[in-house]
């Protein structure tokens, strides 16, 4: 007998990890009857990872409303979810990592006696406040979760300190390394694909992406709101006016809290560019040209050592401490005087560069998801 499983997620990191998830289930059909369900907490750049990966949608809640925080989102979902159970009745529910999306949907599935399937799961900095509310979420969705499924060995062992059951946790790789190779492997080869996109990022960028050396920024951390942003836009202009010859290239963020800061200090200097944020291929195409990556998101701090980047991470914690330990990663925060003197070493010393980007890269071979599903198969059927 068909076993429903049911993938829910609602924004563009979470697509980004479950796509190769919806496609292993999707071939799947001789054990499984796959619903996709999308909250999209993110609408539009969801929208762009799902016309990407070729996903489809069974069910697409779209509570995405202007001006909406947290609260309405987690009610919003945790009421819609009540109907989408009754009609699918799903054996498991698939979540992702920790987003509100991920908490409402846990909760639901809690009172509604439906197994949880937690994939990333065990992500750790152990302050509920940093980052926020992400810390938060992860943490409750492991107190109902019955599977979690754990990118990295450090991740299961911090289930295990949490006293959940060892017979429970699975070691998987992490799936944005599906997402990645099966990214790049596409426009690698296929030439059109490539030179479309570089035609499509001349609109933005006017330097040749591969005889010029930049650094690709990201940054929208609610915990850098304020002082941090401006400590950050203060380091880039320096570093920028110390290293004339190298390009700063900046994807911004549409929030406000972002924008303003940035526009503010930085849209003067010519070797910063300031641009749209870019869907998914563009920006791992960005990934796979760019000298360093400069951040404080999540997901980064995955992809880039998978392909030989070095990252300096603009935060104090991080929940993915194997890249630190493996070298590929340096926490610098958001500290003018840590980010310009980090930058600097790494591009004045050649030592520093190569011993972070040729560092292991914990986070696993690309067949994360092929693994999740086995296991899900011996859950449900064994």
């Amino acid at each position: 007998m068909l076993k429903n499983i049911l993938v829910v997620f609602g924004t563009r990191p979470e697509a980004i990890k479950m796509a190769p998830i919806c496609h292993e289930l999707k071939k799947n059909t001789k054990h499984f009857n796959t619903t996709v369900c999308v909250t999209a907490q993110h609408r539009e750049m969801l929208d762009q990872v799902l016309d990407l990966f070729n996903i489809v949608p069974d069910v697409d809640l779209n509570i995405m409303e202007h001006g909406q925080d947290l609260t309405d989102i987690t009610s919003s979902i945790l009421i819609s979810m009540r109907a989408v159970f009754k009609k699918y009745k799903p054996d498991l529910v698939l979540v992702h990592g920790d987003t509100t999306t991920t908490l409402a949907c846990s909760m639901a599935g809690f009172y509604a006696d439906i197994p949880i399937g937690h994939v990333e799961a065990g992500l750790r900095t152990n302050n509920i406040y940093a980052p926020f509310p992400e810390e938060f979420n992860r943490q409750v969705v492991s107190k109902v979760a019955r599977i979690h499924f754990a990118p990295t060995e450090s991740s299961g062992e911090n289930l295990i300190q949490e006293k959940c059951s060892k017979n429970s946790i699975f070691i998987t790789g992490n799936t944005v390394i599906d997402s990645l190779h099966w990214v790049v492997n596409r426009f690698k080869t296929d030439s059109k694909r490539e030179a479309s996109i570089v035609k499509f990022l001349s609109k933005y960028l006017s330097f040749d992406l591969d005889r010029n050396k930049f650094i690709l920024i990201t940054g929208h951390r609610r915990e850098n709101f304020g002082k941090g942003f401006v400590d950050i836009c203060e380091a880039l202009s320096e570093l920028a006016v110390k290293f004339p010859d190298m390009q700063f290239v900046y994807p911004v963020h549409l929030n406000p809290n972002v924008q303003e800061p940035v526009n503010a200090v930085l849209s003067q200097f010519k070797n910063i560019h300031l641009i749209s944020p870019l869907d998914y291929e563009p920006f791992i195409y960005l990934l796979t040209k760019c000298f360093l990556v400069l951040t404080d998101s999540g997901g980064i701090q995955e992809e880039a050592p998978s392909i030989g980047k070095p990252v300096l991470v603009m935060r104090d914690v991080t929940e993915r401490p194997e890249a630190v330990t493996a070298g590929t990663v340096k926490l610098v925060g958001a500290n003018k005087i840590n980010i310009v003197k980090e930058v600097s070493e790494i591009v004045e010393n050649q030592a520093s560069y190569l011993s972070m980007s040729q560092a292991h890269n914990p986070y696993g071979d690309g067949n994360a998801s092929k693994r999740i599903i086995n296991q899900i198969k011996r859950e449900l059927y064994e």
